[in-house]
């Protein structure tokens, strides 16, 4: 690895422990915690109590060729809520996709007509206590934390009901594309509990202290026309060629090569998750190893006329 590439690599992974630390340290009086111990333990102990639970599964097609991958949620016969082997298999997804040295964009989607209703209600059966919450909350914190930063211009395609930790997913990435059939509600408060993904904290980020606080208290449903108007979806599209729509739609911000792409993503994610010293040197050392690189080089022979 470049000394720069070291730099980006150091960077991203500061990022990322900000947030799991941080996490760690809020909840130290629980008894997982005793022996100092950390996230990392966390996580790997919620793989162990999740992976056997439930059914359904989330699957990725990767194309090399235009730089997509697409993750489906395939757990239709129950409205495609995620089961604790579901939790697991999209964290192998995520951590596979940070490496995808050919990736430029992904398509977060589901199977029939329901984007997610949540948990699994057998996986939330089985561990419905405050020291199991902790652990699947930890996995999925570490999970959409990875995906909200992927170095990949990220998309979700929200097509039927988004509900409750559904609606936390649509969260995660860059850009949400409605269909005339989708619908996202914040539904936790009616369940008794709160956002237990990371989606609270995303959704301030997003959409600002006043509207997220909003959402989250009244439940209330935001269907493609109510989200554009608040600024949460991107795009509405209709639902009988949502696919091909989709990526018609996505098409023209990945233009760029996969390297370009990939160093773009980072510096805007620094932006918006780094200090203003840390996010300088961030952009510093993506743009220095494209300087005169392979793709800049081309550039430069074709002689680009700007209009």
């Amino acid at each position: 690895m470049t000394p720069c590439g070291a730099g980006v690599h150091q960077l991203q992974q500061k990022m990322f422990s900000r947030i799991r630390y941080r996490n760690c340290f809020l909840h130290q009086g629980s008894s997982l915690f005793q022996g100092g111990r950390c996230c990392s333990s966390l996580i790997s102990k919620a793989r162990e109590k999740l992976s056997h639970l439930g059914e359904g599964q989330v699957s990725l097609v990767k194309d090399d060729v235009s730089g997509i991958a697409t993750i489906t949620l395939e757990h239709a016969q129950k409205k495609n809520a995620l089961s604790g082997q579901m939790m697991v298999q999209l964290a192998d997804i995520t951590e596979e996709l940070f490496s995808w040295s050919l990736g430029k964009a992904v398509i977060l989607q589901a199977q029939g007509d329901t984007f997610c209703s949540g948990g699994d209600l057998t996986t939330v059966k089985a561990i419905s206590n405050p020291n199991d919450g902790l652990l699947m909350s930890t996995l999925m914190h570490n999970t959409l934390t990875q995906l909200y930063c992927l170095p990949l211009v990220t998309l979700c395609l929200v097509h039927g009901k988004a509900l409750g930790g559904g609606a936390e997913l649509t969260t995660v990435t860059d850009y949400r594309l409605f269909t005339n059939l989708g619908e996202v509600s914040f539904v936790q408060g009616r369940m008794g509990v709160v956002t237990g993904w990371g989606g609270g904290t995303r959704l301030v980020k997003l959409l600002g202290y006043s509207v997220a606080l909003e959402l989250l208290t009244t439940c209330r449903k935001l269907d493609g026309k109510e989200a554009s108007k608040i600024g949460f979806a991107d795009h509405i599209i209709e639902a009988a060629n949502r696919h091909e729509e989709t990526k018609n739609w996505l098409i023209p911000r990945i233009l760029h090569e996969q390297e370009v792409i990939q160093a773009m993503k980072k510096i805007v994610v620094g932006g918006r998750d780094l200090t203003l010293e840390e996010s300088l040197l961030n952009e510093r050392l993506n743009f220095s190893p494209l300087w005169g690189g392979p793709a800049n080089m081309r550039a430069l022979g074709k002689n680009i006329k700007h209009k």
